[in-house]
């Protein structure tokens, strides 16, 4: 029987320390939430077992015109998020630009990505790649969507209100209030 090498010891320095210190646990979490969904929450929860601090940070895009606000955003991530009851910690930041430096400066060193199927798969895929090259000390984590949630999309989410349906199968109370109100924003333009 062939056995395997003993791990390399690797010497403990106050630098690495120091530097781990900072990365070891935080995972950036990064989307749009416009609007907060059931899947997300499930991939905060399922990232919640696997890392101390959670920033969601949510894409600023200047040519995209999100139905809710930065502000409204905020507020209901929040509210889900301390109603998750998870023992990690969770932050709520905005950020423009690439997401490898939102993570980088959020002290990430890793970045959470949702998986429902393959089509995700193959996107997130090639992200991941793009990303690791950029930033290759900060590792992609993909979540599986928990089977009853591998249907659920923001997109179809705001389509469903824009049409006026219920979409509280498939979001928070806060996100499917705050919904309720851009959709009425949004008849009146």
């Amino acid at each position: 029987m062939r056995r395997l090498a003993k791990p390399a010891k690797i010497p403990y320095t106050a630098a690495m320390t120091a530097a781990s210190a900072t990365t070891a646990r935080t995972a950036l979490y990064a989307g749009t939430f416009d609007p907060l969904t059931f899947g997300h929450l499930d991939v905060m929860a399922q990232g919640a077992a696997l890392f101390d601090r959670i920033v969601v940070a949510i894409g600023v895009h200047h040519g995209k015109e999100p139905w809710l606000s930065f502000e409204e955003r905020v507020e209901v991530i929040r509210d889900a998020c301390a109603a998750l009851g998870a023992s990690c910690a969770f932050e709520v930041a905005g950020f423009e630009g690439l997401v490898v430096e939102a993570a980088r400066e959020q002290g990430a060193c890793a970045i959470l990505r949702g998986l429902r199927d393959g089509v995700d798969f193959d996107y997130e895929m090639q992200m991941a790649g793009m990303n690791g090259t950029l930033a290759p000390d900060i590792r992609t984590i993909f979540l599986p969507a928990s089977p009853g949630l591998r249907h659920v999309s923001g997109t179809f989410v705001r389509q469903i209100a824009a049409l006026g349906g219920d979409v509280s199968a498939f979001a928070p109370a806060a996100s499917v209030a705050a919904l309720g109100r851009a959709v009425n924003r949004r008849k009146k333009t």
